[in-house]
């Protein structure tokens, strides 16, 4: 995603998957929601919201969680998105890296969801610098500036993966001193500012969701499944992951900015977020992979010859100049043969989170959506 929060391809796919995965049986309508525009004094006990990268996978999830619940939730966005027009969200078009445009949308909020990200395992730093980095310092100031209580974060686990294995590890790992990517380096950077800006006015959370799946997935999935032909396993497959389904990661968001608006004493602080179910990441891309009707990956590579093959075609795409990912990084092949599981007992115990659809219940819902998208 490119700054607006995973809102490439989404298309009409949205106003499928975002009731829970599969065809709304019970399904509300916001046909008659009346538009919220932030300068409107709130006639009724649901908060002003704003969402950055409100029209990709996770945004959406929020804001049809928010909205769910009673809300007037605005989009912040690159570009419109129809699903939202068909829910009546208010779509702001902006850049995160105009400041002005960013303050003008987020002035007079009572709350802030920052999901939108540059995302990816390859790429030009400045542009994730950009995004990630500057982007998150115009959402701070623009909250601080503009009177908004509440601002929620999506970071990553990945800000403080060191390359190892990290088995049910808590919040108070580290940072790593060294970074192979972009990506994790700049949301790091991303999540050190916002707990940094945590203060009495402004009360800031950071959510570390895990692998993010589920239907409507325009990252993950799609690569697992565009990939298939060519993907070996790295190493012997018993290296555990966690997972996060779309719904999970949205109640979080929701769960969390309820807490922290209670509890105040939990700004500043991040919290791991998952489906609470360590599983084997080979299986579990396996799974993906019988949901698409592919079959299961059965050739494999050592981690030590992944982690060269990594280093080789990083040298040679930057020594070319060679934009488009290369077929492995070091990045990918650590993350591909390690295992990185957390522990969740602070978002239990802090927002109230608990999982609501267990990965069994979330994979039928991935290949019934699989099955409708290409019928």
């Amino acid at each position: 995603m490119m700054g607006d929060g995973q809102d490439r391809k989404i298309g009409w796919q949205c106003q499928q998957t975002y009731d829970g995965g599969h065809k709304q049986n019970n399904r509300r309508s916001h046909k008659n929601q009346k538009q919220y525009h932030k300068d409107e004094k709130m006639t009724d006990s649901g908060k002003n919201i704003l969402v950055t990268g409100g029209g990709g996978f996770l945004g959406s999830a929020i804001v049809r969680k928010l909205l769910d619940q009673g809300h007037r939730v605005s989009s912040f966005s690159r570009s419109r998105h129809p699903h939202l027009d068909d829910w009546d969200v208010e779509q702001l078009v902006g850049d995160v890296l105009d400041a002005v445009t960013v303050a003008t949308a987020i002035k007079g909020r009572d709350a802030v969801f920052h999901v939108a990200a540059k995302t990816g395992v390859w790429g030009d730093e400045q542009e994730y610098t950009g995004v990630n980095v500057t982007g998150t310092h115009n959402v701070i100031a623009g909250c601080q500036f503009g009177g908004v209580p509440l601002l929620i974060h999506t970071s990553s686990p990945s800000v403080v993966f060191n390359g190892t294995d990290m088995a049910g590890v808590d919040e108070s790992v580290p940072y790593p001193s060294l970074y192979t990517a972009p990506y994790p380096k700049t949301k790091a950077v991303a999540e050190r500012a916002v707990r940094k800006a945590a203060s009495p006015r402004l009360l800031t959370l950071s959510l570390r969701p895990h692998l993010i799946w589920g239907p409507g997935d325009n990252h993950l999935v799609p690569r697992i499944i565009k990939k298939a032909k060519k993907l070996r396993q790295v190493g012997d497959g018993t290296n555990q992951v966690d997972t996060t389904y779309i719904d999970n990661a949205a109640l979080a968001h929701v769960q969390a900015m309820v807490a922290l608006e209670k509890s105040p004493e939990l700004s500043g602080r991040v919290y791991f977020i998952s489906d609470d179910a360590p599983v084997r990441l080979w299986d579990m891309i396996n799974r993906i992979l019988e949901a698409a009707g592919k079959p299961p990956v059965e050739r494999q590579m050592t981690p030590k010859t992944a982690c060269l093959i990594g280093d080789i075609a990083e040298w040679v795409y930057r020594r070319f100049n060679i934009r488009h990912e290369p077929p492995m990084t070091r990045f990918v092949a650590q993350e591909l043969s390690t295992s990185h599981w957390f522990n969740i007992s602070a978002a239990k115990q802090d927002l109230g989170y608990r999982p609501e659809v267990s990965i069994d219940q979330g994979m039928a819902r991935l290949a019934s959506w699989l099955q409708d998208s290409h019928a």
